[in-house]
Formats: C-alpha cells, sequence, structure tokens
C-alpha cells in the first residue's frame, strides 16, 4: 500500500482500490476529471457501494496533494475506527451515566469540526454521530484542530442521521435541536435528562427532516447585531449548562 509519510492519504488505482477492499475506512477520495478506463470504473464502483465521499478535481489540484504519480487518484485514509451508535449506547447505559450524544447534520469546516471534537471530550460527549456524506474529513487538521481528543471520544459515521435519531428518540434520550429560529431560551430547558443535541450546518443550519424529530428546539440570546454564533461557539456553551444543571443534581 502507497501511503504518504505526511498524512494519513494513499493513491494510484490499485492501492486504494485493495484498501477500500480490505475495510480500510476512506474519509475522501479526489479524483481527475474526466478519468476513464477500466481501474476508475471498478474504483468508481467501491466507492458508490461503500458511499464513500468523493470529489472531481483539476489535475493541479491532486499535483498540490502530493508529487507522488497519483494516476489521477489520492484519497485520505481516516485514523480512527469508528463506532456503530447501536452497539455504543448500551455501553454508556451499563457504565451508569447520564447518555450523552452530539448530532453535526452537515458541519463541514474541518476547523469548526475539530473544536467541537475538542470541546465534547471536555465536558464529557458519549460520543458524536456524523453523517457519512456531507461532513467535515477526519484527517491531520482534524486531529491538530482537536488537539488529539478525537482518539479519547467514540465518532459514530452514520449512513442515514434521521434513522440514528429516531434509533435514539425510541431508547429514551431527549432530542434537542439548536437552532436561532427557536423560542425556548436553552437555560430555560431541562438538560440534566439523557440528551441527543443536534447542530446543523454552518450555513443552512439543521435540515429539515432532523428539525422534524426533535423533541425540542433551544436558542442562545443574543443582544448583538450579529444574528448568529459560529457553531463550535454555539457547542460549547450549550455542553458548559448541560454539565452545569448535572452537576447541580448531584
Amino acid at each position: 500500500m502507497v501511503i504518504t509519510p505526511f498524512s494519513n492519504s494513499i493513491y494510484g488505482f490499485h492501492p486504494l482500490i485493495e484498501a477500500i477492499k480490505s475495510g480500510k475506512i476512506i474519509s475522501k477520495i479526489f479524483l481527475q476529471k474526466g478519468l476513464l478506463g477500466n481501474n476508475y470504473y471498478t474504483l468508481y464502483e467501491l466507492i458508490k457501494k461503500h458511499r464513500i465521499p468523493f470529489q472531481n478535481v483539476s489535475l493541479e489540484t491532486l499535483n498540490r496533494l502530493t508529487k507522488k504519480n497519483h494516476q489521477g487518484v489520492f484519497a485520505f485514509i481516516s485514523s480512527i475506527d469508528f463506532h456503530c451508535i447501536e452497539n455504543l449506547l448500551p455501553k454508556v447505559s451499563e457504565l451508569g451515566n447520564i447518555p450523552l450524544f452530539l448530532v453535526l447534520d452537515g458541519i463541514t469546516d474541518v476547523r469548526n469540526f475539530g473544536a467541537i471534537i475538542r470541546t465534547s471530550e471536555c465536558f464529557g460527549v458519549n460520543a458524536i454521530i456524523i453523517p457519512s456524506k456531507g461532513s467535515a474529513p477526519v484527517n491531520s487538521d482534524t486531529i491538530k484542530t482537536s488537539s488529539g481528543a478525537i482518539f479519547k471520544i467514540p465518532i459514530c459515521k452514520e449512513n442515514n442521521l434521521l434513522r440514528s435519531l429516531i434509533f435514539l428518540k425510541k431508547s429514551g434520550l431527549h432530542i434537542i435541536a439548536a437552532t436561532e429560529k427557536a423560542d425556548t431560551i436553552f437555560y430555560e430547558a431541562n438538560l440534566s435528562v439523557p440528551l441527543a443535541i443536534i447542530l446543523g450546518n454552518e450555513e443552512k443550519g439543521i435540515s429539515k427532516s432532523c428539525l422534524s424529530i426533535s423533541d425540542e428546539r433551544l436558542k442562545l440570546p443574543m443582544l448583538g447585531t450579529i444574528s448568529s454564533l459560529n457553531v463550535s461557539v454555539v457547542c460549547g456553551v450549550l455542553l458548559y449548562e448541560i454539565l452545569r444543571q448535572r452537576v447541580a443534581k448531584l
């Protein structure tokens, strides 16, 4: 397998095809525009089968990613093992903890993603759930921004966030959507119960499907003229209040 020494990455058709077949977790694949041939079609079928995020890019972009003979193919390999939410929730309950899960609905900025991971680990979040498509990649930038916290908190990559939220709801968790369009201020809610907190995309917010399954919508009060906060800041404020309420009940 051909892996670059500077990051968790791989290039070339055969190494990447074999990596996927062997079960390696691929964060994202970059394909040169206009690629054809048997190797390309084999790889593309694997990408579709495993629902791997990919992007068609120019040759110049690929040459910036690596100076090696990439054959028009470059990918980031995840340096972490992803967890299954169905297997993780029972373990949390067995430990006697009040479940607290974070659901990231399309957070695409790597720095926000890393900051959220770091904050979540500090405040005792049991796991972070992300979609298999439309999410920031798990790469060296994520690891750096999270200060290594990504290795200490379980990350669940799910094909269907709505299905995961339904599972959590049926398991007794209260689903909260953090949105500026809510009427209730976050500290007015009871956050000491088992929770799953949904945070939305930096520009579009939480999707309608995820909003529809939420039990409660909460917002942060603001006095300034700017109508929204950075999502990682929102995450920190919410998690602090959750911890404050839970500690107060001990």
